[in-house]
């Protein structure tokens, strides 16, 4: 097995993170939860050990049993554009409750290089509109 890239989704601590980058020798995302800027100020912890830092909104609360990810919920990615000064020190991604409707404006007011998208081009749980994908990745790309 040779990854390009080892994403994590637990709840690493930044040494293990550090340690899991050195002793595979491939670049890896960290994924963090954000419900606002107090998130994003605790992931720089891991700036040093990950390549990439993806920004997923926390799940809501009221859901019970939610998935870590993929349940259409952003987080105020205007916390991300203030804590980071719009430049995060690491590479990242931004993820949690994207959709063709509203990736353009995440993209705008984040400086996001990279988006991520699960349940906003679904139309049912786990089934993916090949329509909703070409209108997300053209708004995304409306911006380059």
């Amino acid at each position: 097995l040779d990854p390009d890239l080892v994403q994590l989704h637990g709840s690493e601590a930044p040494e293990r993170v550090a340690e899991i980058r050195q002793r595979s020798g491939h670049p890896v995302i960290k994924a963090v939860r954000v419900g606002g800027a107090e998130d994003v100020e605790a992931a720089r912890a891991y700036e040093k050990g990950a390549d990439f830092i993806l920004y997923d909104a926390k799940p809501p609360a009221s859901a019970a049993g939610a998935l870590p990810g993929g349940n259409g919920v952003p987080f105020d990615w205007e916390a991300l554009a203030l804590a980071t000064g719009g430049t995060p020190r690491t590479g990242f991604f931004l993820s949690g409750g994207l959709d063709p409707d509203n990736v353009a404006a995440a993209i705008r007011l984040t400086g996001a290089p990279i988006v991520d998208v699960s349940s906003g081009v679904e139309t049912a749980p786990g089934e993916k509109d090949p329509e909703l994908i070409r209108r997300f990745i053209s708004a995304a790309k409306s911006l380059s």
